[in-house]
């Protein structure tokens, strides 16, 4: 139990037994059959479609609502599996808002956008309500190791058991998944979907899945390069930037209380503070404060150091959490933590955009909290021998690193976006080019 689950103030079952579920239900929920049609006929089919052009993974995305408006969601579906094998999880978590619902023409006519989000969930669900619609190429007798079983390596491993290659996936924690399964909002991943999407994509055989295997610790990277024909590194981001002042330890990695949240059988017993601050303006920050508020909490903040316009949340995201009685507090950077009798008091100081960047000013105020979550970033340790840039594995095309005969893909990899939808493009990208050097 971490120190933050043993304070005063920070408790189990704020709410009635009975709101949890209303609580937590799906924020987005899906689209009937007529629903799906009518959001279908607004789309124009473009033939040079920005949409497309702004999703990472370039599924077709006139095509594959074309064929909803036509009545094929099975084929829908296929047109989107096949450039993204995770469109489910994708439909329900990408930043749409920013990519190809924010480039949808009807927005640059003052229109609202066309629902692609909610229409590849309308053919996904579908699709994954029956047996996938991939079979395995005939076998090559090949063998790739793939380390880390979150998007990318979900994604790397899927394509090559399609083309034929067995797959070994290392994964250090007890469920597959990654980001999916330990990151993102329940409210956004209801009904345990990372866990059955999974399930899903192994049907297509030739992947086998083993657990508690660390990269650095109870696996070798030159073991694996020996004993397999390619290694692909879909590490994802194991550490968490902390913060940089005085009483910093009295404050809880955002990561570790949504990955807690998502893990508990019981929500009723995830303990969550009466006042809550979180640090931090991206994604992370948001769906910790929003589930601080579904959980219970009455007054929670999210701080960020400069203003909104600047969070790498999205203007939709920050409007969410407004929505759910989060407020958020612009220009104001952490100066120290310090336990008292009401609480922890955590000091802020007001800042500026100056010429040459950020100004922490002498202006301070002071915020008293039961709980403090911080989502100021995540870091990766790379392995040794690897050229990096910015801290992460430097790759070339299609992923590959400077060590021959290893790939990396996802946010441990250069251009990682920390986004499911790039990690899935990164690694389908790495499997094709294992595939193309293993045939010669």
């Amino acid at each position: 139990m971490s120190s933050s689950q043993r304070r005063p103030g920070v408790v189990p079952g704020r709410l009635d037994p009975a709101d949890y579920a209303a609580a937590f239900a799906d924020c987005a929920p899906p689209l009937d059959p007529h629903r799906a049609r009518v959001a279908a006929d607004r789309c124009y089919f473009c033939h040079d479609a920005p949409c497309t052009a702004a999703c990472p993974t370039g599924i077709d995305i006139p095509l594959f609502i074309r064929q909803i408006a036509t009545g094929t969601p099975e084929a829908a579906a296929r047109t989107i599996l096949s450039a993204n094998i995770l469109g489910g999880t994708c439909a329900r978590v990408c930043p749409t808002e920013v990519l190809c619902e924010g480039n949808c023409v009807r927005v640059a006519a003052g229109e609202a956008p066309v629902e692609i989000g909610l229409l590849q969930r309308f053919a996904t669900d579908r699709a994954m309500a029956a047996p996938q619609p991939f079979t395995r190429a005939a076998a090559t007798g090949r063998r790739i190791a793939v380390v880390g079983a979150g998007p990318a390596g979900l994604a790397c491993a899927h394509r090559l058991a399609m083309l034929g290659h067995e797959v070994t996936i290392h994964e250090a924690r007890p469920r597959p998944g990654g980001l999916n399964e330990y990151g993102l909002a329940a409210y956004k991943m209801v009904d345990d979907f990372a866990a059955r999407e999974i399930d899903w994509l192994m049907g297509i055989g030739g992947i086998t899945i083993e657990h508690g295997r660390v990269l650095g610790a109870d696996l070798n990277l030159a073991d694996l390069r020996d004993g397999f024909d390619a290694v692909f590194l879909g590490l994802g981001l194991g550490g968490t930037n902390a913060l940089d002042c005085p009483g910093a330890d009295l404050a809880e990695p955002a990561t570790d209380f949504i990955a807690r949240l998502r893990q508990a059988d019981d929500l009723s017993e995830v303990p969550v503070g009466r006042r809550v601050v979180v640090i931090g303006g991206g994604m992370t920050a948001i769906d910790a404060a929003v589930q601080a508020r579904l959980l219970g909490a009455e007054d929670v903040a999210i701080v960020y150091r400069r203003d909104r316009d600047a969070m790498p949340a999205s203007e939709h995201e920050q409007d969410h959490a407004t929505s759910a009685g989060v407020r958020i507090v612009e220009c104001a950077a952490p100066k120290a933590l310090a336990r008292t009798d009401a609480g922890i008091a955590v000091a802020f100081a007001y800042t500026e955009a100056g010429p040459d960047g950020l100004v922490v000013t002498d202006e301070t105020f002071t915020l008293t909290a039961d709980q403090v979550f911080t989502a100021i970033g995540q870091t990766l340790l790379p392995p040794e021998g690897f050229e990096t840039q910015r801290g992460r594995i430097a790759i070339g095309p299609a992923g590959r690193t400077s060590v021959p005969g290893v790939w990396a893909g996802g946010d441990c990899a250069q251009g990682g976006e920390e986004l499911t939808v790039t990690a899935v493009a990164q690694g389908r990208d790495a499997a094709l080019d294992i595939h193309a050097s293993l045939q010669g």
